[in-house]
């Protein structure tokens, strides 16, 4: 089975054919090519910079969704300060469709 490593938004990710992975957010697109860092078909794995410039990892978007909620508190005892922020990243769900 082939695999890649590919890279979106600063982060790696090990991906097969049929795969389903969630990254950051990244637009709207219906499809999104890759150019991998590292490919791995059986024994076999490519680091050449020469060679991975002609292979694409293709994947179709599936939805954009949000993630979990983060809140931060900040609290000064004594003092009446306190402050609460939360955020929710974006990020969109994608399935890899072929690695070529």
């Amino acid at each position: 089975m082939k695999k890649a490593v590919i890279v979106s938004g600063g982060v790696q990710h090990l991906v097969a054919e049929g795969d389903v992975i969630e990254v950051n957010f990244v637009g709207d697109k219906k499809t999104i090519d890759f150019t991998p860092i590292m490919i791995v078909d059986g024994k076999e794995s490519v680091l050449e910079s020469k060679k991975l410039e002609a292979v694409r990892v293709s994947a179709k978007v599936l939805e954009q969704l949000q993630g979990d909620k983060v809140v931060a508190l900040r609290y000064k005892a004594k003092k009446r300060v306190h402050t609460k922020r939360g955020h929710r990243q974006k990020l969109t769900k994608l399935q890899v469709t072929s690695i070529k």
